[in-house]
C-alpha cells in the first residue's frame, strides 16, 4: 500500500526528471575529462542522451528502474498498481528496443550506460572508451579509403 497521498504521490513523480539527471552528468563529466565532445538531445530517434558524431555513437543513460535492467537492485516493481506498473515497464522496454534498431539502421553504434553503473566511474571509464575506441578506427579506416 502507498504510503502518500494521491496528490503527494503525483508531485514527487512529477519531480523526475528527463534529461540533465546525475547518471547523464556524471557520463557527460567523464567523456569531457577523456576529451570527448559530444552533443546533447539532437533530433535523432529516442533524442539519445549523448550524441558522438564523430564516432558516429550515441549514448544512452537508462535509469535501472524505469528501463529494467536486468538482475539490478534498482529495478524493483512497486507493491501498489502492479498492473499499471507492469504495462509501464513493458511499454518502456520496448519502446527501448524500437529506437536501438531506428539508431542502429540508421547508422550510429548504440552504448547503453546503465544508472547503477554510474556508481563506479573506474569501471564505466574503459568500457565507454573501449566501445568508442573500435568506431574511431573504422572513421580512420573509411577516411583513409576516400583519399
Amino acid at each position: 500500500m502507498d504510503t502518500l497521498t494521491p496528490s503527494s504521490r503525483s508531485w514527487n513523480m512529477s519531480r523526475i526528471r528527463a534529461r540533465d539527471t546525475a547518471p547523464e552528468r556524471l557520463v557527460r563529466s567523464l567523456l569531457h575529462k577523456e576529451g570527448y565532445r559530444f552533443r546533447l538531445h539532437t533530433g535523432l530517434p529516442g533524442t539519445p542522451d549523448i550524441v558522438l558524431p564523430k564516432y558516429r555513437s550515441v549514448i544512452l543513460v537508462h535509469g535501472c528502474f524505469w528501463h529494467r535492467h536486468r538482475s539490478c537492485k534498482y529495478a524493483y516493481t512497486p507493491k501498489s498498481r502492479q498492473s499499471f506498473w507492469q504495462t509501464k515497464f513493458v511499454t518502456n522496454v520496448a519502446r527501448d528496443r524500437q529506437v536501438r534498431r531506428q539508431l542502429k539502421k540508421l547508422g550510429w553504434r548504440v552504448i547503453i550506460v546503465w544508472e547503477c553503473e554510474t556508481k563506479d566511474l573506474h569501471s564505466l571509464r574503459p568500457k565507454i572508451v573501449g566501445l568508442l575506441m573500435p568506431s574511431l578506427m573504422e572513421n580512420e579506416v573509411r577516411n583513409v579509403r576516400r583519399k
